[in-house]
């Protein structure tokens, strides 16, 4: 793209992200931590909450928020030269790279300079429209694509990172930490997925993964420790499903749905915090 066409794009994307009052990245040092599961169920908890909400899935090789949201097959459409975002709930809006591609099992094989356009356009040509909070599910690691994010929209409010309890994982999700801290990008906390199984049978906390690692290494990092999520078989079922666990009825809340809701006034309040002159 010419340097003209650059600079025009960079002004769409600074005029689309001040209507957003939030702006979240969800990161992870590794793969397999259940990154997206969080982002997703994060993205539901607030709608459901009543905040307008956008979720953008950067995950490029990866894109499987349609999945966990039960659209796949759906398609994203262009409207007067823009892209409108698929709604779920009639509100919740998604973009992701799986709601353009025509078979989902396709690779995405792309080099870093196709990734970053096709970020750019996710971020400039797509109409997000006034949003409480824009949560951004980005691959694993710190390579081109957060990378990209924390480039193009530089008043991003804040890295949430997500890691299980075992050592291997906590090692690399402080990577993540000082990806945040290198790029002045402040670090709205750190979640441990998979904290703990709760047997179905005799009801005692099973710590498959250990426990309270993510919690240690956010103090030692000193930064926020925004709660544990414990590991439930129906959380995996119904994400294969296409459907939330954050979409569940009171009358069907699980400890892990009250988790989840914990954790984002966690966020909420380390935002404000951030945001305090």
């Amino acid at each position: 793209m010419e340097k003209k066409g650059v600079e025009e794009q960079q002004n769409r994307i600074k005029e689309q992200m001040s209507l957003i009052a939030h702006k979240i990245m969800v990161m992870s040092g590794k793969g397999g931590v259940g990154k997206t599961t969080v982002a997703v169920n994060l993205a539901y908890t607030l709608f459901l909450s009543g905040k307008k909400v956008g979720l953008l899935d950067i995950d490029l090789h990866g894109p499987n928020v349609a999945k966990m949201l039960g659209i796949e097959g759906e398609t994203l459409r262009n409207n007067e030269g823009k892209i409108e975002p698929f709604e779920v709930l009639d509100g919740l809006k998604v973009v992701s790279l799986a709601l353009i591609l025509e078979k989902s099992d396709e690779p995405v094989i792309w080099r870093g300079p196709l990734k970053t356009a096709a970020i750019r356009q996710f971020l400039g040509d797509v109409r997000w429209g006034d949003l409480d909070y824009l949560i951004i599910d980005s691959p694993p690691g710190t390579g081109d694509e957060p990378l990209s994010i924390c480039q193009l929209i530089p008043e991003i409010d804040g890295t949430v990172i997500v890691t299980t309890p075992q050592d291997v994982a906590i090692l690399d999700s402080t990577k993540a930490v000082m990806f945040a801290k290198k790029l002045n990008i402040p670090v709205t906390g750190i979640i441990e997925n998979m904290s703990g199984f709760i047997c179905p049978y005799c009801h005692r906390n099973i710590n498959i993964f250990k426990k309270g690692g993510a919690e240690k290494a956010a103090r030692t990092m000193n930064v926020p420790f925004l709660g544990s999520i414990s590991f439930d078989p129906k959380m995996v079922e119904l994400g294969d499903a296409g459907i939330p666990l954050a979409s569940l009825s009171e009358t069907e809340e699980s400890a892990v749905h009250k988790e989840f809701k914990s954790i984002v006034e966690n966020i909420e309040r380390a935002i404000q915090n951030e945001n305090l002159p």
